[in-house]
C-alpha cells in the first residue's frame, strides 16, 4: 500500500506539472507573447495550489475515498483540457476565460492530493520520514515531466495528446490506488466504474485526436488543408484553393497569387545593387522562394540557404506543386540547405557572403526576437564583405509601426548604413524591409530581366514613406530585454 501510495505522489506530480505546461504551450501558441502566458499560469497554477491546500482541511471523512475521486477529477479536467481550449479558440470571444478556469480548477484539484495522501500515510511513517519521502517523490516526479516534455512529448505527441495520455495516467493511478483499499464499501465499484468509464473516454479522444485537430484548424483556413504537420519546431499546415497558403503555427507566410511581390523586394534591391554578387546568404526561406529570385541572377555561383526546420525545407524539395512553385531551387545543384539554427551556424562559420537575405518570421516570441537583436546583427556584420549588401523583412511600418523602426533602430546601432522600404503585398498590406550595408550604397535602380513586379517606378516609389509609416523613435532591440517582441506584441493585437 504505502508504495502504491507513494508512487501516486510522483505521478501526481508529473501530470500535475504537464497540464501547467500544456496551458502555458497552447496558451503561447494561440495568444502569443510566451513569457507573459507563462508567467501567467505557473502564478495562477501555484496560487490554485495553494487554494487546494487550504480546503484539505474541510475533507475529513473517508479521505482516502475523496483522494481517488480527486485523482479522477484532475484526469479528467487536466486530460480534456488542452482538447478542449484547442477547439474552442475560434469559437468563444472570452477565450482567456476558459484557459484560466482550467488552469485554476486544477491547480486546486493538484492541491488537494498531497495533504490527504499525507493524511492517509500518517500511520505509516515517522512526521520527518514522511515529509522527506513525499517531497522526494513529489520534486522528482516534476523534474522528469520538465525533460518529458520539451523534449519528447510536445515534439511528438503534440499538445492535445499529451494532456489524454496523462489524464489517463492519472485515472489509472486511482484505480490501482483504490486495490489498496481494504473491504467491500458500497462506493468502490461506482468509483471504479467511474474511473473506468473516465479513462475509455479519454482513450478513444486519444484515438481519434487527430480528426479533433484537423477539425479545429479547418475553422482557422479558409482553404482545404492538404498538409498538416508538427515539427519540434512548429506547426506547418499548407492550404490550397485559388492559390497555396503556407502558415507556420498559425501566421501566413505567403501566398502563391502574391509572394512575387514580397519576394522580389526581398531579393532584387540586395543583389542588384552589388556588382557582382556571387555567394548569397539566406537565413530562414525554407520555402526556397527567395533562393528562386537569387538564381534569377546570371552571376551567382553559390547559394548557402541556412533554415531551422528540416521538415519545411523538405517538403519544398519533394513535393512537386511545391517544387513547380520556387522552380526547383533547393535542388539547383548551387544551393547547399542547411538545417540549423541561424544564430549558432552564423556564430561557428567562417565564410563571407556578397550578398544575405534575413527572411525569417516576425518577431512574434522572445526565440524569434533574438534573431533581430544587436547580437545578432553583430553576427550579421562578420559575415558581410565591406561592399556586400543585405536585405531583412521587417514587418508591417503601417500595422506596426513602431516594431518597424525598431528594426532600423537596431542596425543603426550595430553601424550598418540603412535604408528603409516598403511594398504592397495583398494577402499582407503594406510590408517593411530594410536594406543595409557597412558603408554607403549607389542607390542607382538596375532594372532586373526577369522581374514580374518591379520596375523603375516602384523602385522609386518604395523608399518614400508617407506620414503615417514614417520615421518613429523606438528603443534598440538587445537580446536582454527584447522590446521589439513587446512592441510586436502590442501592436499586432490590436488587429486580432
Amino acid at each position: 500500500m504505502e508504495f502504491i501510495l507513494l508512487f501516486s505522489v510522483a505521478v501526481i506530480a508529473t501530470c500535475g506539472l504537464v497540464y501547467e505546461l500544456v496551458a502555458g504551450a497552447l496558451a503561447s501558441y494561440l495568444l502569443g507573447d510566451s513569457i507573459t502566458q507563462f508567467s501567467l499560469i505557473i502564478g495562477i497554477y501555484l496560487f490554485s495550489m495553494g487554494i487546494g491546500s487550504y480546503l484539505s482541511k474541510y475533507i475529513t471523512r473517508n479521505v482516502m475515498m475523496k483522494f481517488i475521486q480527486i485523482e479522477f477529477l484532475v484526469g479528467l479536467v487536466g486530460g480534456f483540457s488542452a482538447a478542449v481550449l484547442f477547439v474552442s479558440f475560434e469559437y468563444l470571444n472570452h477565450f482567456r476565460i476558459l484557459l484560466y478556469s482550467f488552469v485554476t480548477i486544477t491547480g486546486i484539484l493538484v492541491g488537494l492530493e498531497i495533504p490527504l495522501l499525507m493524511r492517509i500515510l500518517k500511520d505509516k511513517y515517522e512526521f520527518n520520514d514522511l515529509v522527506s519521502k513525499i517531497f522526494t517523490v513529489d520534486y522528482i516526479g516534476a523534474l522528469f515531466a520538465s525533460i518529458l516534455f520539451p523534449l519528447v512529448l510536445a515534439p511528438y505527441l503534440g499538445l492535445v495528446r499529451t494532456a489524454l495520455l496523462f489524464g489517463i495516467i492519472n485515472v489509472l493511478v486511482g484505480l490501482l490506488t483504490l486495490t489498496v483499499v481494504k473491504g467491500h464499501a458500497p462506493w468502490k465499484k461506482a468509483v471504479r466504474g467511474t474511473g473506468i468509464i473516465i479513462a475509455v473516454l479519454q482513450v478513444i479522444t486519444f484515438a481519434y485526436s487527430n480528426k479533433l485537430t484537423q477539425f479545429a484548424e479547418t475553422v482557422n483556413y479558409r482553404d482545404q488543408i492538404v498538409y498538416s504537420n508538427k515539427s519540434p519546431y512548429q506547426k506547418v499546415i499548407l492550404t490550397q484553393g485559388r492559390d497555396i497558403r503556407l502558415f507556420l503555427n498559425g501566421n501566413l507566410q505567403f501566398s502563391s497569387e502574391d509572394e512575387y511581390r514580397y519576394h522580389e523586394a526581398l531579393v532584387h534591391p540586395g543583389m542588384a545593387l552589388h556588382k557582382s554578387p556571387k555567394d548569397v546568404l539566406v537565413l530562414g526561406g525554407g520555402d526556397g522562394l527567395a533562393v528562386r529570385e537569387i538564381l534569377k541572377f546570371d552571376k551567382v555561383e553559390n547559394v548557402t540557404l541556412v533554415d531551422l526546420d528540416p521538415l519545411v525545407t523538405k517538403i519544398f524539395m519533394k513535393n512537386e506543386t511545391l517544387i513547380e512553385l520556387n522552380d526547383s531551387s533547393l535542388i539547383d545543384k548551387r544551393v547547399k540547405v542547411i538545417n540549423d539554427d541561424a544564430f549558432i551556424w552564423l556564430r561557428n562559420t567562417k565564410k563571407q557572403f556578397d550578398v544575405v537575405i534575413i527572411d525569417f518570421p516576425d518577431p512574434s516570441n522572445y526565440s524569434l526576437g533574438k534573431l533581430y537583436t544587436t547580437r545578432f546583427f553583430n553576427l550579421i556584420n562578420k559575415v558581410m564583405k565591406e561592399d556586400s549588401s543585405a536585405v531583412i523583412q521587417s514587418t508591417s511600418p503601417l500595422y506596426a509601426r513602431k516594431s518597424y523602426w525598431c528594426v532600423g533602430k537596431t542596425l543603426n546601432h550595430v553601424g550598418f548604413k540603412t535604408n528603409p522600404f516598403h511594398v504592397y503585398v495583398p494577402s499582407f498590406g503594406e510590408w517593411g524591409f530594410f536594406l543595409f550595408s557597412k558603408n554607403k550604397m549607389d542607390m542607382n535602380f538596375k532594372q532586373v530581366d526577369k522581374a514580374r513586379f518591379l520596375t523603375k517606378k516602384v523602385w522609386d516609389s518604395m523608399f518614400v514613406f508617407p506620414p503615417d509609416m514614417d520615421f518613429l523613435e523606438t528603443k534598440v532591440n538587445r537580446l536582454n530585454n527584447q522590446i521589439l517582441v513587446r512592441y510586436f506584441e502590442d501592436e499586432w493585437s490590436r488587429y486580432n
